[in-house]
């Protein structure tokens, strides 16, 4: 189903973008890999896989996985047929049990992407991680690629419900240096430590202004 829906709406994806990708040679061609990317827009799951040859596996909220509007129509119906992981972000066993099932995607060999801020950025800016982030990554040992998307909010700004064209490009950068902290997945200060670090990594790469402040409760004070 993931093969299908990426050729069947590819093309014409990269048809409405003037689609790019940059440093694709960090993301490994085998073997399990953890992908860290900000989160500018909806369609964000739906453009950085059209760069990789490689299926990837998402967790992202389960609002993602609902119908309504035509681009959200097509984002959730690509998120639902190809094996995507809704995470229930106001229910906490729920959000161990899909973080659970990314640890599994990567153990056997999968890709693994994970929007670390936990919600879309409210105004172009890169907000503090959750630490969701850090579990899978010392649990698994698998190299961590932090991404940045760029464009995408141009496409489909939060609000807004048709697309507009735009130039969209993905950074990958190089892993994220975590041999310090080994697996050391069940200590709450490491788990921290290692989620400031990998978003610090995404911003080098994205040069996104950093905000100290979870992004959903920026945009609670709007």
């Amino acid at each position: 189903m993931y093969a299908h829906l990426k050729r069947l709406t590819g093309p014409m994806l990269r048809t409405a973008v003037r689609l790019e990708a940059v440093g694709l040679e960090n993301v490994p061609q085998s073997n399990g890999v953890i992908l860290a990317s900000n989160h500018l827009s909806i369609v964000d799951s739906t453009f950085l896989p059209l760069v990789l040859d490689r299926q990837v596996t998402f967790m992202a909220k389960a609002e993602y996985f609902e119908g309504g509007s035509w681009p959200t129509r097509i984002v959730s119906s690509f998120m639902r047929g190809s094996g995507q992981v809704p995470v229930d972000r106001e229910n906490q066993r729920a959000a161990l049990a899909s973080l659970d099932a990314c640890l599994r995607v990567v153990n056997d060999g999968g890709v693994f992407c994970i929007y670390p801020e936990g919600t879309r950025s409210p105004d172009g800016r890169l907000y503090r991680a959750k630490t969701g982030v850090a579990w899978p990554a010392l649990k698994s040992g698998v190299p961590v690629v932090p991404v940045a998307m760029s464009g995408t909010d141009r496409v489909l700004p939060p609000g807004r419900v048709l697309p507009r064209p735009a130039k969209v490009e993905v950074t990958f950068g190089k892993p994220v240096d975590l041999s310090l902290y080994g697996d050391s997945a069940a200590d709450a200060g490491a788990r921290r430590a290692v989620s400031d670090l990998i978003v610090q990594a995404i911003a080098e790469v994205s040069g996104q202004e950093y905000v100290p402040v979870y992004a959903a409760r920026a945009k609670e004070h709007g």
